[in-house]
Order: C-alpha cells, then sequence, then structure tokens
C-alpha cells in the first residue's frame, strides 16, 4: 500500500467535484494538537518524541469509525529523501517533517483525504480536505478524530488559552482552515494582487501554491485564516467561506470578460496548450504548470470538450519532478529525462481521458 500511494497519481480531493469547482479545487482543515506531559517538538527530545509516537500509535486504532478503514503509517525515517518529497508533493506532510525525520511519522488513509502528522510543529496534525468548496464536510471529520483522540489521550488544553500550540498563531481553536484556488482570470487581468493585499485586513493570507507572488505559475493560490485565538471555529469557517465566494465571483467575471472580450485569443492559447500537452516530447515543470492551467480554464470555460476533466488532477501530480524520479526509481534522471518522462505522462494521461463528444 505505501508504494501505491507514492505512486498513485490520483487524489480523491483533486477531482472536478463539489460546490464551485470550476475555482475552487480543495477545501482543507488543520487541527493542531499536544500531549500535556511533553515538550513541543521543537524542544523535546528523541525519547519525547519517541513517546508521542507510542501514544499515538495506541489511539490510531480507534479512528478507523470515522475512517471507516485501518490508516497506514509512513515512519519518516524509513522513507528516502525522494519519497518523503513526493508525501510534500502530494500535499500529506510538510517540509518540517521532512527535514527532521527521527521519529516522525504520518497516518494517511488509502484515499489520502485524512492524513496525521506525527511530531511535526505540534505533536499531532490532523488534515482532512475533499475536492470543491465544502469546509463542512472536512471539519466534521477532523472534529470527529479530535474527539476520539481527546477520549485517549491528554491534550494541552487552557481554560484561558484553549488549546496549546507551538505557534502562538494557532493558539485557541488550534485550527487552519484552507481553499485552494484556481484564478487564470484574476492572474490575467493583473486583479489577483489586490486580493492578496486586501487579504491581511480580512484576517486571511492568500500565497500561491507554486512560485511566489511575482511568479504565480500555474494560477493556484491557497486562502487560509491567519489567527485562531479569540474567535470560534464557526466564526474562522464562516469568514473564509465568505472570503472565498466573493473571489469565486471576480473570478467568474474576470473569465466572463476574457471570453467576451478577448475570446479568439482565449482560444488559441487554450488549444495551444491542448496540443502541446497531447504531442510534446519534452516538457518543465514550470511550463506543464502553465500549460494544465489554461487546459483546465478551457475545460470549465466548455471550450475543450473532448477531453475528460479528471485528467487535470492527475496531471498536475504527474508534473512534479520528484513523482516522476520516484516513479521512475531513481533520483539522479537528468533533466532532459525527466523532461522527456514528464511529457510521456502528459501524452499518456490525456489520451487515457479522451471522450466522445456524442456522450
Amino acid at each position: 500500500m505505501r508504494e501505491a500511494i507514492l505512486q498513485d497519481n490520483r487524489l480523491s480531493w483533486l477531482q472536478p467535484e463539489g460546490a464551485d469547482n470550476d475555482v475552487v479545487l480543495a477545501s482543507r482543515i488543520l487541527l493542531s494538537r499536544n500531549l500535556r506531559d511533553i515538550p513541543f517538538p521543537n524542544r523535546a527530545d528523541l525519547h519525547e518524541l519517541g513517546k508521542v509516537e507510542e501514544r499515538l500509535a495506541g489511539a490510531i486504532p480507534a479512528l478507523q469509525a470515522v475512517t471507516e478503514e485501518p490508516m497506514l503509517v509512513m515512519e519518516m525515517e524509513k522513507l528516502s529523501p525522494l519519497q518523503r518529497e513526493v508525501l510534500r508533493e502530494k500535499q500529506l506532510i510538510s517540509e518540517r517533517l521532512m527535514r527532521s525525520p527521527q521519529h516522525r511519522a504520518v497516518y494517511l488513509t488509502k484515499k489520502q483525504d485524512i492524513s496525521l502528522m506525527v511530531n511535526e510543529d505540534d505533536h499531532i496534525r490532523i488534515q482532512c480536505i475533499t475536492a470543491g468548496l465544502d469546509l463542512a464536510k472536512p471539519l466534521k471529520k477532523t472534529f470527529a478524530i479530535d474527539d476520539i483522540l481527546e477520549g485517549q489521550l491528554d491534550i494541552a488544553f487552557d481554560e484561558k488559552m484553549g488549546y496549546l500550540t507551538s505557534s502562538p498563531t494557532n493558539l485557541g481553536t488550534g485550527l487552519r482552515a484552507a481553499v485552494l484556488l484556481h484564478l487564470p482570470g484574476l492572474v490575467f487581468t493583473r486583479n489577483v494582487s489586490n486580493i492578496i493585499n486586501i487579504s491581511p485586513q480580512l484576517g486571511l493570507a492568500v500565497r500561491p501554491l507554486f512560485g511566489d507572488e511575482k511568479e504565480q505559475p500555474g494560477c493556484l493560490f491557497q486562502i487560509a485564516n491567519q489567527l485562531t485565538l479569540g474567535y470560534s471555529e464557526q466564526e474562522l469557517i464562516d469568514n473564509l467561506r465568505g472570503a472565498v465566494t466573493e473571489i469565486v465571483a471576480h473570478e467568474r467575471r474576470a473569465r466572463k470578460a476574457l471570453a467576451l472580450y478577448m475570446k479568439e485569443r482565449l482560444e488559441d492559447e487554450v488549444w495551444r496548450a491542448f496540443g502541446t500537452l497531447s504531442y510534446a516530447r519534452l516538457l518543465s515543470e514550470k511550463e506543464v504548470l502553465e500549460l494544465l492551467s489554461r487546459l483546465r480554464l478551457g475545460m470549465d470555460l466548455k471550450l475543450i470538450r473532448g477531453v475528460a476533466p479528471e485528467c487535470y488532477g492527475q496531471m498536475l501530480l504527474a508534473s512534479r519532478t520528484s513523482f516522476l524520479q520516484n516513479l521512475a526509481a531513481n533520483e539522479n534522471l537528468s533533466k532532459a529525462e525527466v523532461d522527456r518522462l514528464r511529457a510521456q505522462h502528459m501524452r499518456r494521461i490525456i489520451e487515457e481521458h479522451q471522450v466522445s463528444l456524442e456522450e
């Protein structure tokens, strides 16, 4: 099962499903918890980190009431750096878990929609993720897992401060909610910077998933709450959902304007992207991100109908360098070899997702 997770380029939460899925790719809930009698991971010694591992391992079987299947554990020490990087590319672990592998692990469901990071910045970080704009579903699962763990473990909690966490910004609820957005319209019309600049005033942070604020390959952005102390979980969720709903409306207006005033150019760029992904022999990581953004936009605007939209998520993951190196079982592939393999996978996935226009 471990190899299947590392090699599978299908993620349940990257399917074109759920509310507002033309703009919102996924909704994620993260919940940080710590054990009362053990220092935070950044201050704990290896023996104390090992205690956290042992206690959580004892509580994991009880979670099957929520996960509906046994969870697979992946110990960071037993994975190669390349395998750890694949898990990070799939948004299943953080960079922190990669850097310090000793006594650190992640528990995963087969669908990879639920994961528990052990000894990251906090002793336990619960993550639940789903497709589209649906914060309620992962929130419900996260709380159900949290309730079970609190019944099994002594969690650090203060009557005044709430749940104690290693980062002051997570104090209180310990909850981080995030939504992944595809914003090609706002990027093309150069309005995305306005959203990034105003977000801190709303207690939110908007960051490109790849690149930085000057360069945003793939037009993918994550919006998340910044603070947790002094707010209820519902207030945090409502604030984020309200902001996302506004951004979705702005993005749709930008797309409508492009389709109205730049129809010929838009269609040309969309079909060029489809053609390049279908026939190119060498593709770089950044180039694929840009092409996939145009392809996804073309599918959402019904400009391209001959390929199933499920291909986007598979191609996005199969474009990542570490994923390809792991698939080839060779982390020493040259750039040209990786670019050739990447183009090969793009062609294969598009071919597999060809659909009849009569269907």
